[in-house]
């Protein structure tokens, strides 16, 4: 028996693998899709991507999180310092995979976050040890524990159940969770919001489908046989269909009558009630309604909007920035290193506001012609390193360097 056998049976039995689990209990039903919630539909991770809000809200956050440099550090004399393209860290954050561009490879990362609460990459060493590449691994392959004697994280990935794999091997970032070793997915925990959005997404496509929203009905006491009712009814619409007919006087004949249709209250709520999903949608992922296209609500246009996207960055991206940033600190050596994403550029504020920032922080001393260049990605001017403070501005209660004579408030 190895290390790993009592973690590797645990993780098992709770897998259809396992005799004890009957071909009728839940762990069958979330195996094609889950059980179906109280709307009568199934939810599972990657059918929820069939509710726009839910795709958008997925793709905002992981396309904007993966969209952001990730470089890496060290503290020099408590100094920030970026670490050169030479390094191996810089290296492997600037070409984590030998097929996808970086971008590719975080945006399914925080995907995979998003709709599993959890992400893994397999890490690949080259001869010399050192981490040379990432590889997804899609969540639904990957099982993972805790070896309950030596507290080790142990994984088995569908395919591969043989093989023995720790953190040495699988690079694990968990989501929000409650048992320390995997994240909870947001999809299975909000399950019964999103079937309800999905279930009016089927509902609405029904109504139309099915002919409910039939124009109207020609009725007559006289009893019609098939080719009669057809016949009746392509009169009808040669008499008023047609751009060319419209707002035209029909008139009928033999004591047939017209009765218009509409949709019925009850069946005309179900688009309210999918305002009201998206609504919940952009409250579970933490997205100001705006950014999901509901602005039927939002009446705060200018300064109100740009503090909500700030609140996006501050309050929802950074926490997943977060997760990434500690997890792959861990696979940068040596451990002084660390990686961090850079926000700057999210957020600024229009130009008026930087300038007026650049100045109080120039005028401070703060930053010097150069430092503001390179916020701005502009090339540094010869000279523009030196750092300025107004004449007029001393320590408290230290002579007036320029008078020599000590303030009257010392």
């Amino acid at each position: 028996m190895t290390l790993f056998n009592s973690a590797r049976a645990a993780i098992r039995n709770a897998s259809v693998e396992s005799p004890a689990v009957p071909l009728t209990s839940t762990t069958l039903l979330e195996l094609f899709g889950g059980p179906k919630v109280a709307a009568g539909v199934a939810v599972n991770e990657q059918g929820s991507l069939g509710m726009p809000a839910v795709w958008r809200a997925v793709n905002l956050i992981a396309g904007t999180s993966a969209s952001l440099p990730l470089h890496a550090y060290r503290y020099e004399d408590d100094i920030r310092v970026r670490v050169g393209p030479g390094s191996q860290a810089a290296r492997l954050l600037v070409n984590p995979h030998p097929d996808m561009t970086p971008f590719e490879l975080w945006e399914q990362v925080f995907a995979h976050l998003l709709l599993w609460g959890n992400a893994y990459l397999r890490v690949l060493r080259n001869r010399l040890g050192e981490i040379a590449e990432l590889w997804p691994i899609h969540p639904s392959r990957v099982r993972a524990g805790r070896e309950s004697e030596t507290g080790t994280k142990v994984y088995l990935i569908d395919g591969a159940l043989d093989a023995e794999y720790t953190d040495e091997k699988i690079l694990h970032i968990p989501g929000f969770g409650y048992d320390g070793v995997c994240g909870v997915s947001p999809i299975r925990a909000a399950r019964q919001g999103i079937g309800l959005a999905l279930a009016a997404e089927q509902y609405g496509a029904q109504l139309f489908g099915s002919g409910s929203l039939a124009s109207g009905i020609l009725q007559t006491e006289q009893r019609l046989n098939p080719e009669q009712a057809d016949a009746l009814k392509a009169r009808w619409k040669a008499k008023v269909g047609g751009l060319d007919k419209a707002h035209d006087v029909a008139v009928l004949d033999s004591g047939i009558k017209f009765q218009q249709l509409s949709i019925p209250p009850e069946d005309a709520q179900f688009i309210e009630s999918r305002k009201f999903q998206i609504d919940e949608v952009a409250r579970m992922f933490g997205i100001p309604p705006h950014m999901l296209m509901q602005t039927e609500k939002s009446t705060s246009w200018g300064t109100g909007i740009e503090q909500q996207v700030l609140g996006f960055v501050k309050f929802t991206l950074r926490p997943w920035l977060t997760r990434v940033e500690q997890r792959v600190t861990k696979l940068l050596p040596p451990q002084p290193v660390y990686a961090r994403y850079s926000l700057e550029g999210l957020l600024r504020g229009d130009s008026q506001q930087r300038a007026a920032f650049y100045k109080q922080m120039w005028e401070l001393g703060a930053f010097s012609t150069n430092d503001i260049l390179r916020l701005e990605d502009m090339p540094p001017v010869e000279g523009g390193d030196t750092r300025y403070r107004p004449l007029n501005f001393g320590e408290l209660g230290q002579p007036d360097p320029n008078t020599q004579e000590v303030p009257s408030d010392a």
